[in-house]
């Protein structure tokens, strides 16, 4: 198990993670202390307890809104991908009725000749 030195508001941080996260680990400290930062900005040093509890909403609102882009892109997939079955399947019946119709003109000749 690797461990990760990290900076958050100031305070150093040793955290543990798997091996081969390291740099994924600090990049999200980087992030998490960007947001804190922020709030440091508008609200001051209210304490690191609420600093943290507050990026952390911060951050869940931004997962949240995510999430709900991306459902939305998956739902308009799934309705452009069933639009263009409805309209092959659309397609296909039409030839498949074409066929029908050839096939039962060449059954009349035949029985006509």
């Amino acid at each position: 198990m690797a461990q990760v030195e990290i900076k958050i508001n100031g305070r150093d941080y040793r955290i543990a993670c798997e091996d081969g996260q390291e740099a994924h680990l600090s990049n999200l400290a980087k992030y998490l202390d960007g947001k804190v930062n922020e709030l440091v900005e508008e609200v001051g040093q209210i304490g690191d307890t609420s600093l943290m509890v507050m990026a952390g909403l911060l951050i869940t609102d931004e997962l949240s809104d995510t999430r709900d882009e991306l459902q939305e892109a998956r739902n308009e997939a799934a309705r452009e991908t069933q639009t263009a079955i409805d309209t092959t399947e659309e397609r296909v019946a039409a030839q498949v009725d074409a066929l029908s119709e050839r096939i039962e003109k060449l059954a009349t000749l035949l029985a006509a000749g």
